[in-house]
């Protein structure tokens, strides 16, 4: 069996239908024996179908996708797990233990050019962005280092030598990078600080909650500090982290990581061009 995930720098890429890069993954005995990254060849819901289809893909492990492109894959055989963020390594795994299961198309507006807030990037649907900017609408390069208020880095393209590649104003990013993005010039450094409005959103009480252990599969083996995907009433997989547990209930907090945070980034504007 082949899984095929939208990738980018390690992770999943949200936006099945600007994807460049898939990581294909051969399994056998429910185990990965192999992986490889390979281009999209093409643009639009349809010919990244093919692309998967040709590659004699089974499923494909994605962030936002919409209706148009979930009738491509199953016109092509191929089961659909949508709505998935974080390491893409991890969310095969994830698949293979069955923790993700077929969701299909997580964000019924999706449309070419739209973004869908269900995965890594934090942001909301919206039809465009909500600034201006020369590079708005342009495929633009950076690399880029995170920290915390306190110094502490989080994340940094230049310590894994991988710049990031992301469509201005398309809703790839968090909105206060994208924005700070819009009107550099190429070769120019710029420091910015995000609030949490402008980031992963602030932490929401409501996406903690604490469950009897008997109600969930597996639970009596979770332990503090892991994370898995829990499954929503319609079927979407949540990523989600155990925060406490006693013996006879659990705590999961379903928020992002990096929510209710000030972030910090030092942006490097490398290459800007026609999208």
């Amino acid at each position: 069996m082949k899984i095929a995930v939208t990738f980018e720098n390690g992770e999943v890429f949200q936006h099945f239908g600007h994807t460049e890069q898939f990581k294909i993954y051969e399994v056998e005995d429910g185990k990965v024996v192999s992986s490889q990254i390979i281009g999209s060849g093409g643009t639009g819901h349809g010919a990244l179908a093919g692309v998967l289809s040709d590659q004699g893909i089974s499923v494909l492990i994605c962030g936002g996708i919409g209706g148009g492109a979930q009738e491509a894959l199953t016109a092509a055989g191929i089961e659909l797990c949508a709505g998935v963020s974080g390491n893409a390594d991890e969310a095969v795994e994830a698949y293979l233990r069955g923790e993700l299961v077929n969701t299909g198309a997580n964000c019924d507006h999706h449309e070419e050019g739209q973004g869908c807030g269900n995965g890594s990037c934090g942001h909301e649907c919206q039809s465009g962005p909500a600034f201006e900017g020369k590079n708005v609408g342009k495929k633009v390069k950076t690399h880029y280092r995170g920290t915390f208020n306190d110094g502490t880095q989080f994340d940094s393209s230049y310590d894994r030598g991988e710049p990031l590649e992301f469509i201005c104003g398309a809703g790839m990013m968090i909105a206060g990078f994208d924005a700070a993005v819009a009107d550099m010039e190429v070769g120019e450094k710029k420091e910015i600080h995000l609030m949490p409005s402008e980031a992963y959103g602030e932490s929401d009480p409501n996406a903690i909650f604490t469950i009897e252990i008997q109600m969930v599969a597996g639970a009596e083996d979770l332990e503090v500090g892991q994370q898995l995907y829990l499954q929503a009433a319609e079927g979407r997989p949540i990523p989600a982290k155990v925060i406490a547990k006693d013996e006879h209930t659990i705590t999961f907090d379903t928020n992002h990581e990096m929510a209710g945070k000030e972030l910090n980034f030092l942006i490097e504007l490398l290459e800007v061009q026609d999208a």
